[in-house]
């Protein structure tokens, strides 16, 4: 019989509490310490997996999670789920034991994420997809003692990970939920950038803005440029930390230098995408000051806007926004079909200009046996229906 300690039980029990060096690329299903894995065998075997994802997801690339995994998972907590065939990594998720569930003590399994990262999508070699999936399912059931649920947020609507975990549960009749949707602004592919601001911006709202980049060009010179390499790099992030901690995070004390942790995870992961070519900068400098600045993840067929921060002092003078038009060259890149602005959903700014929606989910699953499965799925089932009341 279930007892309420099966269902809260402390620790993290099963294949992953082994303390033995883990070999980069031993063959079959494996859940273990990150730490094992930062090794430069399997990082090149991650880089491979990455440019085979059917979704491609910068925010679980090595360049990107090690750094925030060096510095936000300091204990050691997360554990890499890995399946390997032949010697072929063909998927990797973050897994974690949290007991924190929206603000609520409840222990649970969960993907994991951090607050600068805005996409959950495991990495998954395309056609393996149901295998990987099916060997992290079978390995929670195994060892949910201490979980009630499983918990993955961050997933896409239109990706490859919901998609397939969807196909998965009703295959097995596992309930799964969706406990949590948003709608971010997004680019998709197809008309011009200037027909594309035609249609978001009415003549008058297109007026003012070149009004205002007018009147910014009068205050001296103001000057534009975009980089995809390392040139002049780690002057660039010093400028964009200095630009955002100026502003409004800065006296909040939510920018990225408010905490020297979130300060060297940006400079180490900027510094990785732009070694693996993935990085793009755009910004504004008047004087040789910077005034607007933002950066892009490229990972064909997907991009994604990480992050931007402005003069917050020239705000009447959009700057921001005017930067944002430039950013409307993505359009023009035939390798990339949707950029996703990471931006939270109503976002004064950035939803003027970017008028497609990109839906994101959080999802619930149940795991364990019969009964402890229906257990989860009526935790699942009230969290549902509060998501469904917010909106």
């Amino acid at each position: 019989m279930t007892s309420i300690e099966d269902l809260t039980g402390n620790g993290w029990c099963g294949t992953s509490a082994s303390a033995e060096p883990c070999p980069a690329l031993v063959d079959g299903f494996q859940v273990r310490p990150w730490a094992e894995y930062d090794t430069p065998a399997f990082v090149a075997a991650w880089r491979k997996l990455a440019c085979r994802s059917r979704t491609p997801n910068p925010f679980h690339e090595n360049w990107f999670l090690l750094p925030s995994l060096r510095q936000f998972d300091r204990s050691g907590d997360v554990r890499l789920a890995t399946l390997v065939h032949d010697g072929d990594l063909l998927g990797m998720v973050p897994l974690w034991q949290s007991r924190n569930y929206h603000g609520r003590s409840l222990p649970h399994l969960a993907g994991w994420t951090h607050p600068n990262s805005f996409c959950g999508e495991p990495l998954i070699a395309e056609g393996n997809e149901e295998a990987v999936w099916s060997a992290v399912l079978d390995w929670c059931d195994r060892n949910w003692r201490q979980s009630a649920f499983l918990h993955f947020a961050a997933l896409p609507l239109d990706g490859t990970a919901f998609e397939t975990l969807n196909t998965v549960c009703q295959q097995n009749r596992r309930p799964m939920r969706i406990v949590q949707r948003t709608s971010r602004a997004a680019l998709h592919r197809g008309l011009a950038p200037e027909d594309h601001l035609v249609r978001t911006l009415g003549k008058k709202r297109r007026k003012e803005l070149a009004r205002k980049r007018r009147r910014l060009e009068d205050m001296g010179e103001l000057v534009f440029t975009r980089a995809f390499g390392s040139e002049n790099l780690d002057h660039w992030i010093d400028q964009f930390l200095a630009l955002e901690n100026a502003g409004w995070k800065g006296l909040a004390g939510s920018s990225l230098a408010s905490a020297a942790q979130t300060a060297d995870f940006f400079r180490q992961s900027l510094r990785g995408a732009a070694s693996e070519g993935r990085l793009e900068r755009l910004a504004f400098h008047l004087d040789g000051k910077a005034v607007a600045m933002l950066c892009n993840f490229i990972t064909p067929p997907l991009a994604h806007s990480f992050k931007t921060a402005f003069d917050e002092s020239l705000s009447k003078l959009s700057p921001g926004m005017l930067l944002q038009v430039e950013n409307l060259a993505l359009l023009e890149r035939d390798d990339i079909a949707l950029t996703d602005s990471c931006a939270v959903a109503g976002h004064p700014m950035i939803e003027q200009i970017w008028d497609d929606r990109r839906d994101v989910v959080a999802v619930s699953l149940a795991i364990g046996g019969g009964i402890r499965r229906r257990v989860g799925d009526v935790l699942t089932a009230i969290e549902s229906r509060r998501s469904e009341k917010r909106t």
